[in-house]
C-alpha cells in the first residue's frame, strides 16, 4: 500500500493517490490531472476510482477531466447530485482497491453530501481517514457554505457536523491517521493547523472542535463563532463542480495568446477585460499598465483572485514574469476562472519600451514610515489585514480595512491628503492599492514590509492579544 499526500501551497490543498497492488484511487484531485496519470503509468498501475469528499468551493476538481481520460467512476457520498455520470455511494459501502478497502462514512455538516473515507489494510484493520472538510487538523470545516442550498441555517449544519463528528469519526481508535483536505491558508476553515497529517488521538487531544466534554450547544456556539462572509467565487466553484467544466488543455490553449502593446491595449479598450499583473510587488510599484490590479503570482494568487475578482466568467488580460504565462492561466483556472484572452508579450518591459503611459505607486521603506509618523501626528494609516490580526495587534489610531473587503471601506480614504497602507509582509498592501488606483483614489503611500518592518523600526503598536482568546 502506497498513499501520497499531493499538496498544492497556493490553495492550501490536499488531494491523495493511493495505490495498492496495481489499483489506484485518487481522491480530491487538482485540475490538471497529468501528475496522476504519469504517477500510474510509472507504476503500471491503473486508476480505478476517483472520490470526491464533498462539492469543493475554493477549487474547481480534477474528477471529471481525470474520469474521461480513465473511465474510472466518480464517487460521491449520500445526497450528492451531480450533472454528469458518477456513482453515489450508501454510508458503509465498501470499495477494493487493490489488497486494500475504503469504506464511506457520510458525514454531512460541512455540506449534506460531505463524505470521510476511512481505508482500511490488508488485514482489515482501520489505518487512516480522508476527512475532505469534515475535520481539519486544528479545526472542522466551516457549516455556512451550504446552508442557502440546504434551506438551513449555518446552526443547523453545525449540529449535524457534531454529530458526525462524534458518531463517525471520534468512534476510531486514536493511532488512526488524519489526511484533510486542506491546511492553514484556506478559507474552509478559521483555525487551521500548518501540519497537514495528524492522528484521530493528536485530534482529540488539540483539536477545540472535538473536546470530549463538548455539549451539542457549546459546539454550534463555537465553530459558527467569528465566522467571515465566504469569498463570493465559492458558489461559482461549487456549481463547476456539480455539473462540470472545459478542459484545462483548452483553457491554457486559449489563453496562451500573445499580445503586443498596441495590441493588448486594444484588447483592454475592446472588451471588458480586467488587466491583471502578477509581477512581484516591488516590480508592480515601479511601473505598471495605469488601471491594473496587482495579485502577485508567488503569493496567496489563486484564492485572492477568486475572493476579490469574483465572477470567474471576468475576462482578463495577463503581465506575467516572461516564461509563466501558462502557469499563471493554469493556477486561474484551479479557481473557475477560464476566461484569459491573452498575456502582454515579453512582458511590462515591452509595454515601456513602446513608450506607452504606465503608473507607479509611492511605495516607502519602514524607516521612513517611521520618520513620517514622528513628525505628523494626523497621520492617516490603513491597516488592510484580516480583523483578527489588526484585533491582535496594530498601530495606535490606524483603521482597519481587510483586504477581503475594501471595497466597503473606499469612503474612509480621505482625498485630501495622503493615506499610509499596510498588511503583514507587503503583499496585501500592494494588491490594496492597485484595487484603490483603479478606483480613482490615488493619493496612496504603501509601506514596504508590511508590520513585520514596522514593529521592527520600533514603531508603537498597541498591546499584543493572544489570536487564540479573540
Amino acid at each position: 500500500m502506497n498513499i501520497e499526500q499531493i499538496y498544492t501551497g497556493c490553495l492550501a490543498q490536499g488531494a491523495y493517490y493511493i495505490e495498492s497492488n496495481g489499483e489506484v484511487a485518487i481522491i480530491d484531485p487538482l485540475r490538471e490531472v497529468q501528475p496522476y496519470l504519469d504517477r500510474a503509468k510509472a507504476n503500471n498501475a491503473t486508476i480505478k476510482y476517483i472520490f470526491e469528499t464533498h462539492f469543493h468551493a475554493d477549487f474547481v476538481s480534477g474528477h471529471v477531466t481525470l474520469s474521461k481520460q480513465t473511465n474510472a467512476p466518480i464517487i460521491y457520498g449520500p445526497n450528492a447530485e451531480t450533472s454528469f455520470d458518477s456513482v453515489i455511494a450508501r454510508d458503509g459501502q465498501e470499495f477494493k482497491v487493490g489488497d486494500v478497502t475504503i469504506v464511506v462514512l457520510h458525514t454531512p455538516g460541512h455540506t449534506m453530501e460531505s463524505t470521510t473515507y476511512l481505508l482500511r489494510d490488508v488485514n482489515g484493520k482501520d489505518h487512516a481517514i480522508f476527512s475532505g472538510d469534515t475535520l481539519f487538523l486544528g479545526d472542522v470545516g466551516r457549516p455556512d457554505l451550504a446552508q442557502k442550498a440546504a434551506t438551513m441555517t449555518q446552526e443547523d449544519l453545525a449540529g449535524i457536523l457534531y454529530d458526525s463528528l462524534r458518531t463517525k469519526i471520534m468512534t476510531l481508535a486514536d493511532d488512526v491517521i488524519v489526511y484533510p483536505a486542506h491546511g492553514a491558508g484556506s478559507a474552509c476553515g478559521k483555525n487551521l493547523s500548518k501540519e497537514t497529517v495528524g492522528t484521530i488521538g493528536g485530534q482529540k487531544q488539540n483539536n477545540y472542535a472535538l473536546r470530549f466534554d463538548m455539549t451539542k450547544e457549546e459546539f454550534v456556539k463555537e465553530v459558527t463563532n467569528g465566522l467571515l462572509p465566504p469569498p463570493q467565487y465559492f458558489p461559482l466553484n461549487v456549481k463547476m463542480n456539480k455539473e462540470g467544466y472545459e478542459d484545462v488543455q483548452e483553457v491554457i490553449k486559449r489563453g496562451t495568446h500573445a499580445l503586443s502593446p498596441k495590441e493588448f491595449e486594444a484588447a483592454a479598450n475592446d472588451t471588458d477585460a480586467l488587466v491583471l499583473d502578477v509581477r512581484h510587488q516591488d516590480e508592480f510599484a515601479k511601473g505598471h499598465i495605469p488601471r491594473s490590479i496587482f495579485i502577485g503570482i508567488d503569493g496567496g494568487f489563486a484564492p485572492w483572485v477568486g475572493a476579490l475578482i469574483g465572477d470567474t466568467k471576468q475576462k482578463i488580460l495577463l503581465i506575467t514574469p516572461e516564461g509563466r504565462e501558462e502557469e499563471t492561466i493554469t493556477r486561474l483556472s484551479r479557481v473557475g476562472f477560464d476566461h484569459t484572452i491573452g498575456y502582454l508579450n515579453g512582458g511590462f518591459e515591452t509595454w515601456k519600451k513602446a513608450a506607452m503611459e504606465y503608473d507607479t505607486v509611492n511605495s516607502i521603506l519602514a524607516s521612513q514610515f517611521k520618520n513620517e509618523i514622528a513628525s505628523n501626528t494626523d497621520i492617516v494609516v490603513f491597516d488592510v489585514r484580516k480583523p483578527g490580526e489588526f484585533t491582535s495587534e496594530h498601530i495606535e489610531n490606524a483603521y482597519n480595512a481587510p483586504l477581503d473587503f475594501l471595497n466597503s471601506h473606499l469612503e474612509k480614504f480621505p482625498t485630501n491628503k495622503s493615506s499610509y497602507v499596510h498588511c503583514a509582509g507587503g503583499y496585501r498592501s500592494m494588491i490594496a492599492v492597485s484595487i484603490l488606483k483603479s478606483r480613482g483614489i490615488h493619493n496612496l503611500i504603501d509601506v514596504q514590509g508590511g508590520f513585520a518592518a514596522i514593529k521592527k523600526e520600533g514603531i508603537a503598536v498597541t498591546n499584543y492579544v493572544c489570536p487564540t482568546t479573540l
